[in-house]
């Protein structure tokens, strides 16, 4: 089976290239866009898992690109996990606009968010689901 697929937006691309590489490392299969809108054509054109964003972004925020989404059939359903500056928060009745599972403040840890995309969407793909992340294969034989 096909591994999970994560979407990563941010106009910072160092963030992206991190998120990324980190989630690549994990089995996921991870498409970028540096805005708003071009993350969400990607989304109706590759509907992956999950899209992890930044709230403050050209073109077109994260926020606004969560309430279009939500407002399309195809993608409305997809989970989000969405950056946010320190301190800034969503009221409830934004965020019931939106799929937004989950709001992180920037500067945010990175074990932290990568536990949150596996709780959110499950391991990358199932067979690592069935195996411990830093077990050995067994040895056939003797």
């Amino acid at each position: 089976m096909a591994a999970k697929k994560v979407l990563v937006v941010d106009d910072e691309g160092h963030v992206t290239y991190l998120l990324a590489l980190k989630l690549r490392q994990m089995g996921y299969a991870v498409s970028t866009a540096g805005d708003g809108e071009e993350a969400y054509l990607l989304a109706c054109q590759d509907l992956p898992d999950l899209i992890v964003t930044d709230y403050q972004m050209p073109v077109m925020s994260g926020f606004e690109m969560c309430v279009k989404l939500k407002e399309t059939q195809a993608t409305s359903a997809i989970p989000v996990v969405m950056l946010t500056a320190r301190g800034h928060r969503l009221p409830p009745s934004d965020l019931m606009k939106t799929n937004i599972q989950s709001l992180m403040p920037k500067p945010f840890s990175l074990h932290e968010l990568l536990a949150r995309v596996t709780e959110i969407i499950g391991p990358a793909t199932p067979a690592a689901a069935n195996q411990p992340a830093s077990s050995p294969e067994p040895s056939h034989g003797a």
